[in-house]
This record gives C-alpha cells, structure tokens and sequence, in this order.
C-alpha cells in the first residue's frame, strides 16, 4: 500500500517560450547596432598583381619652375609663351603624352596653375604634379 501513496516526482521541464523571446530580442537589438559601411572604408588589403605596369613616370615631357618663376621645358629654359607653344607641338603630335610638372615648394602657386592652365589650354589632360 505504501507504493500507492508514493508521489511521483515531476520531471523537470524546460520552458523555451522565454528563451525564444531572449534570443529574438537579442537578434533584433544586433540589426538596430548594426553598422553598415561601404567598401571604401573598409580596411582590406589589395592583391599584388605582377602583371601591372609601375607607377613610375615614363613620359617624355618634364616641365619645372625654379622658385623665382623660372620655366624649363625638358631641361631647357622657356617663357610663358614658349611653354604654350611647345605643349601645343606636344598635342599635335600625341594628345596622350604624359606631361610631369615638377615645382619647388617655394614657387609661387600663380607659376605652378599658368603651367597646368597651359596643359589643359593645349588639350593634355595628363599632366601630374611631382611630390617627395
């Protein structure tokens, strides 16, 4: 008789209904943080292609202003008007030809823009400024 008043013992339950809502919650609290970046800001890391040519300057027009204001063309001395018409030759023979202008950090920025404004007046937009 004493197995009949035996009370049995309830397993132990496990309710998930709560749990379910935590992790819900959790899942929709990590979209609101979420930050979305373009790939631009990211931080990666480009791959090494062999093929690729270098960055190095293979044009065959070198212009410099000393810091008085002095042009050379090639390692010649130019004037202004000189500068314009040769850059004009240098179109008429290839308007893809790469024109690097190399200025001191003390020209004036009125020598270094008449240099530039004479490239794009000639019709070579691949003109690049030389820095350290």
């Amino acid at each position: 008789m004493s197995a009949l008043y035996r009370r049995r013992r309830k397993r132990p339950e496990m309710n998930l209904v709560p749990l379910i809502d935590v992790l819900v919650m959790l899942v929709f609290f990590s979209f609101v943080t979420m930050q979305f970046r373009s790939a631009a800001a990211l931080n990666i890391t480009l791959p090494k292609v062999e093929t690729a040519g270098k960055n190095a300057f293979e044009g065959s027009v070198i212009l410099e202003i000393t810091p008085d204001g002095v042009f050379s063309f090639n390692g010649k001395v130019a004037t202004g008007a000189q500068i314009e018409t040769l850059l004009e030759q240098v179109r008429q023979a290839d308007r893809n030809t790469p024109v690097l202008i190399r200025a001191d950090e003390n020209t004036p920025l009125k020598s270094v823009t008449f240099v530039m404004d004479a490239c794009r007046k000639a019709g070579l937009n691949k003109f690049s400024l030389q820095s350290r």
